[in-house]
C-alpha cells in the first residue's frame, strides 16, 4: 500500500487507512512509536509496562482521600 505524505503543520504526516487502525485496535490519541532503520520507518504499538501498586505510590505525598466508614448493622441476610 503506498501513502502521500503531506504538510501538516510545521510538519509532515501521512493518513493510515481505518482498516489497519481496526485491525490493530489502535484509536485517535494513542500514542505509538516511531523509529528510522536504514531507509524505513518503523511505526509500531509500543509494549505496556508492568508497573506495581508499590512503584505506583512510591512519589505519592498527597492527602489520604480515603473517608472514613462504618460497617452499620445488617440488612438483609448478609453474613460477616
Amino acid at each position: 500500500m503506498e501513502a502521500r505524505i503531506q504538510k501538516w503543520g510545521n510538519s509532515a504526516g501521512i493518513r493510515i487507512p481505518s482498516s489497519i487502525l481496526k485491525s490493530l485496535n489502535i484509536k485517535t490519541n494513542d500514542i505509538l512509536d516511531i523509529a528510522q532503520e536504514d531507509d524505513r520507518i518503523i511505526i509500531s504499538i509500543p509494549k505496556k509496562k508492568k508497573i506495581s501498586l508499590e512503584d505506583r505510590f512510591k512519589e505519592y505525598h498527597g492527602k489520604n482521600l480515603a473517608k472514613e466508614f462504618s460497617w452499620d448493622e445488617n440488612v438483609g441476610k448478609e453474613i460477616w
